[in-house]
Formats: C-alpha cells, sequence, structure tokens
C-alpha cells in the first residue's frame, strides 16, 4: 500500500516539479576591460550668433544660429561595468551658414576627451552620459564689410579659444554581437566672444571587442 501512495505522490509531484524550475538565464555582456572603436555621423548647430540688423533705421542687436556637419572616429574603454573614458578625434564636413551670402563658420577639426558612465535599460540598450573637454580649431569666414560689421563678436580665430568643455548623453541599442546603433546629443564648447553655444548631435555605429 505505502510503495502504491509512494508511486502515486512521485508521479504527480514529477510535472509539478519539472514546470516550474527556473529556466536558465541568458548570459548577460561583460563590458568590464572591453575595448570600443565608433564612426558617427555629426550635425554641429551654432546658436546665440550676436547679429546687428537694420530695423526702422535702427541698428537692433538679435540672435542667429547656423547648422554644419561632421564626422567623429571614436576609441574607448570600459574601465568598469559602468565607467568608461573615450578619445574622439572629428572633422568638419560642411560649414555653417549664419547669413547665406557672406558670413559662414567652419569647424576645421576637433579632438575630444571624454570620462562617462553607462546604465543598462534592457539587455540590448543602454542610456549614457560623458562629460570632458574638447579642442577645437575653426574660422568664421565673413566676406564682406557688412558681414564684418553685423558680427561684432566674431573674427577669423573661431572659437576664441581653442580649448572648452564638452558633454553628451545617448542612447545605445545592441543590433549584433557587440555592435551597438548610437544616438546622442551634448554640447561640444562654448565661444565667449560670440556668445555662440555649439552643440552636437550624432549616429552611428560602435563596435566592442
Amino acid at each position: 500500500m505505502n510503495q502504491v501512495v509512494r508511486t502515486a505522490l512521485l508521479s504527480t509531484l514529477l510535472p509539478v516539479l519539472a514546470f516550474t524550475s527556473p529556466a536558465p538565464q541568458a548570459e548577460e555582456t561583460i563590458r568590464e576591460d572591453l575595448h570600443y572603436i565608433g564612426l558617427y555621423g555629426t550635425l554641429l548647430n551654432h546658436r546665440s550668433a550676436v547679429e546687428i540688423v537694420e530695423v526702422d533705421d535702427r541698428r537692433v542687436r538679435t540672435t542667429t544660429e547656423g547648422w554644419g556637419s561632421g564626422a567623429n572616429l571614436v576609441v574607448g574603454h570600459h574601465i568598469t561595468e559602468r565607467f568608461h573614458v573615450e578619445v574622439r578625434a572629428g572633422m568638419g564636413l560642411e560649414d555653417a551658414d549664419l547669413r547665406p551670402k557672406d558670413a559662414k563658420l567652419a569647424i576645421d577639426y576637433y579632438a575630444s576627451w571624454y570620462i562617462g558612465m553607462h546604465y543598462p535599460l534592457t539587455d540590448y540598450a543602454n542610456v549614457y552620459g560623458q562629460f570632458g573637454f574638447s579642442h577645437i580649431q575653426g574660422e568664421a569666414k565673413l566676406t564682406s564689410a557688412e558681414a564684418v560689421e553685423d558680427f561684432p563678436g566674431l573674427s577669423e580665430d573661431f572659437p576664441d579659444s581653442s580649448f572648452s568643455v564638452s558633454w553628451l548623453a545617448g542612447l545605445d541599442f545592441e543590433i549584433l554581437d557587440h555592435t551597438y546603433l548610437v544616438l546622442e546629443g551634448g554640447k561640444l564648447f562654448e565661444d565667449t566672444p560670440s556668445d555662440i553655444n555649439t552643440f552636437q548631435f550624432s549616429g552611428g555605429l560602435r563596435y566592442e571587442f
């Protein structure tokens, strides 16, 4: 009788135990000590450029902006599971028009260093922020006497200081093993004499190895 009861109990419990046993979890990617390299296209937004315009026979101070473009090569290292450091080398591709005929801003090249923190949203997406410094080389192209007069804060040496604080915030998605689609935006530099703040908006691919 006891043998019959034990057999009946086992036959009842085994399917239940099999159903309730935890399934094996997918192994998480360990990012600590991984290196990465990326290539991003970038839009450069030059905001708050001071311009003097003629309004009702009066010269009035106002602001304008322009959009240029560039590209970034990114090389970095995950120093822990949450923190990373990176360097970037960028170049300008298209000048920004402040006034189509005679006022443009050109970024020749820039180099940046960042330290940042990233946080996983899912097993394939991360949000991150980073802070650092940039060296920028560019020029303001004012090709008429009127442009020189109307943009009093600009000179050929743009930006006035080649060293500036930079920051970025972004989101990445793993689309293939160790390959991420990156979308980000932030501030590249500020030019004090002209009050121009230049922001960067980038997208591209990053590979970790």
